[in-house]
């Protein structure tokens, strides 16, 4: 989708999505720089909805960047290289949502590491005892613990389509075998550290989806927004051990407020209802109550 994205001295607006605004240096520059800037905007059912979070965009883009840093070796892990490019400063009129990158060669896979059964994965295992064609022990609830983390990867559609669940085999036929493993055992990695880190600030990660695409040495680099509350469940880990029923054990830090309520209230028939100020307030809290338990 485009729209009329913010414009910004020095640079060129070339793309919006339904939550980001892509820009190009506009001296012409071909430097490899790009600036990426996270709206306010908040998406659901494939539709841009009527009004925005307030503050969102600063708030999932401290998030990745704090991210960014912990898995860059502050987390006491190895070096995960990511796009941000050191010493470049936003614009001041993004107000901290903002994120100075370099230009990568996007890979077709969006990788996806489940930690828990819920979602789509727990309807299809209801069905086939399966979560993306992967067989799991019988007996599972819905919120329960993987035996271990899975890498369920997904196809990234192009433009208007929906992405596609696919097997680790059509990963291959996609990347090759070499970068499908690179990809997955790197997904699997990421999730692993984030979801220790979660644990000891009493957050459990239930599941979260990356991206990655190659510099210009070929090198796999972490891209795009990365264990932010739009791309990941969160729920309270006391909260999950001892609530009564799904609902509440798996109540997330994210929009499921917004789409709960416009499942309540929509009928995915035309245009979205607007969404009540009442709830957007409640998003927009539980947007920065998950950035204040992690990074505190």
């Amino acid at each position: 989708m485009t729209d009329a994205a913010t414009p910004l001295p020095g640079w060129t607006h070339v793309y919006s999505g339904k939550v980001r605004d892509l820009y190009r240096p506009s001296d012409g520059a071909d430097d490899g720089r790009l600036l990426v800037v996270a709206s306010d905007r908040v998406s659901a059912f494939d539709h841009v909805l009527e009004p925005a979070i307030p503050g969102k965009g600063a708030l999932l883009t401290s998030l990745s960047l704090w991210w960014f840093e912990q898995l860059a070796g502050a987390d006491g892990g190895r070096a995960i290289a990511n796009h941000l490019l050191p010493g470049q400063t936003p614009p001041a009129a993004t107000d901290g949502r903002g994120m100075v990158v370099r230009s990568l060669d996007m890979l077709p896979v969006e990788c996806v590491v489940r930690g828990y059964l819920t979602g789509s994965g727990w309807v299809e295992y209801q069905a086939d005892g399966t979560v993306c064609g992967i067989p799991l022990p019988t007996g599972l609830g819905n919120g329960d613990r993987l035996p271990e983390p899975i890498f369920t990867p997904a196809y990234k559609a192009p433009l208007g389509e929906h992405d596609e669940n696919i097997s680790f085999e059509r990963t291959v036929e996609l990347v090759g075998p070499e970068r499908a493993a690179e990809l997955r055992d790197a997904s699997l990695e990421i999730y692993r550290r984030a979801a220790a880190l979660a644990e000891a600030k009493g957050l459990i990660l239930a599941d979260t989806k990356f991206e990655f695409g190659l510099d210009a040495d070929g090198v796999l680099t972490l891209a795009d927004e990365v264990l932010t509350s739009d791309s990941s469940r969160y729920w309270d880990a006391e909260t999950w051990r001892t609530a009564e029923t799904p609902a509440a054990r798996m109540a997330s830090f994210d929009k499921q407020i917004v789409r709960d309520w416009l499942a309540a209230h929509w009928d995915m028939q035309g245009t979205p209802p607007v969404v009540p100020d009442e709830i957007v307030a409640q998003t927009a809290a539980k947007y920065r109550e998950l950035l204040e338990r992690l990074t505190s």
